[in-house]
């Protein structure tokens, strides 16, 4: 394997022999399936090599390598004034390849038994077993209960009795005066979920979630920011077709603007999700619902012409990965979102807001315009309830003038 890297035999045998030989064939092959080209790999088994001859004027063993060894191999490269770009990346995946070995010890985790971080671990197993709430959700939240307990009780976990409203009303205006009204809102919803967990698991006298204060945000104060049909248009347009990555995008772009799919949801489509002799997809969506949408001519000529030619092998099940090796799944919807502030910057266009969400208003708004009632809206985009799709009645300006009350007048002048 060694031998397909290097040009003269020479060096794979130098390789070879060194403290990491036995393990490279498989290191390679390793990278190989991660979608790496042949001169990245060869760059990686210099670093290793480096790494090698290192480790061999240090008398350290194969096992002896860990993450301290490695700050102590780049400081001594930083001293001699060498770069080490790429060095801790490389090595760290030699070290998860030998520890999935059994080569080298798995690092020692550090299980902090502190008062606090018990009823944090508690409360992160309510959340996940007792309410099924999602991965994100919990994440979310465990924040905001971690730095109201380090905050506000001085003797940890072991006093949650000595909460009160005015500790929480403090707390909560401390941070919320730097936030926006949706991440305040979250804030109090995470803390009404702790405050009732306290109470719920005896630590607390009374229900203190009573006494989080609601954030004041009207829900009709705003319109929903869009993109006229030309300018979604124009974004379709935008997108390289000639290139991979560029087709890749443009299949994201299409199934954020024709079925109005959110970030989130884009990033957990499956392959098994795709439904080609039935012209179906299943939607992934909020709350572990899943939904069945049809998959129109023009979304699934792009998914199509993506899988065929331009989607990279791996192991992954995601339908869409990134294009440079290793070649996973997107790890996070902000993925999705700067794909579309990039193709909104190719297309000249600069509206307000620049996220995935940008498209999914804009279907609804183009729904509504050409006739369709907010019933048939909250089904495309998959609301649970009907009071989320309200805010679209404010776009159709037809049905308002109907019931507009005339301006008020005084002696027939306006």
């Amino acid at each position: 394997m060694l031998e397909d890297f290097f040009v003269v035999p020479a060096a794979a045998k130098r390789l070879q022999s060194c403290v990491f030989g036995n393990y490279l064939d498989e290191f390679c092959s390793s990278l190989l399936e991660g979608g790496y080209a042949v001169p990245t790999i060869r760059h990686k088994l210099w670093v290793l090599s480096d790494l090698a001859r290192w480790m061999t004027n240090e008398h350290l063993a194969v096992v002896d390598l860990d993450e301290q060894r490695v700050d102590e191999f780049l400081e001594v490269r930083r001293r001699r004034g060498r770069s080490c770009r790429g060095f801790r990346t490389t090595v760290q995946q030699l070290i998860e390849q030998l520890r999935r070995a059994g080569v080298v010890a798995a690092p020692e985790s550090v299980r902090d038994d502190s008062p606090s971080a018990v009823l944090l671990r508690c409360y992160e197993g309510y959340l996940r077993q007792e309410r099924a709430l999602a991965e994100s959700t919990i994440s979310a939240y465990l924040p905001f209960a971690r730095d109201l307990m380090t905050e506000r009780l001085s003797e940890g976990a072991a006093r949650c009795d000595s909460l009160c409203a005015a500790d929480i009303h403090e707390f909560l205006l401390g941070r919320a005066r730097g936030m926006a009204p949706r991440r305040a809102q979250l804030m109090g919803t995470a803390l009404r979920s702790f405050l009732r967990f306290l109470f719920l698991r005896g630590e607390t006298g009374s229900d203190l979630a009573f006494a989080v204060p609601a954030v004041r945000q009207w829900r009709f104060s705003s319109v929903p920011r869009h993109l006229p049909c030309t300018d979604v248009e124009r974004l379709l347009r935008a997108c390289d077709c000639a290139s991979a990555a560029g087709r890749r995008d443009h299949a994201i772009l299409l199934l954020l603007a024709r079925l109005g799919l959110r970030a989130s949801e884009v990033l957990a489509l499956e392959l098994g999700d795709l439904n080609w002799r039935a012209g179906e997809i299943i939607v992934r969506g909020k709350g572990l619902v899943s939904d069945r949408l049809p998959l129109v001519s023009d979304v699934g000529e792009a998914l199509a012409l993506y899988l065929q030619e331009d989607r990279p092998v791996g192991n992954s099940r995601r339908v869409f990965l990134c294009m440079r090796a290793p070649h996973r799944g997107f790890s996070h919807p902000s993925s999705v979102s700067t794909i579309v502030a990039r193709a909104l910057a190719r297309a000249g266009l600069a509206p307000a807001t620049r996220g995935a969400h940008l498209l999914r208003h804009s279907l609804a708004t183009r729904m509504i315009r050409r006739g369709a009632s907010l019933a048939e809206i909250g089904q495309v985009l998959r609301h649970r309830s009907a009071n989320t799709t309200e805010i679209y009645a404010k776009l159709d300006f037809d049905a308002l003038r109907d019931v507009a009350m005339p301006w008020p007048t005084a002696r027939g002048a306006r």
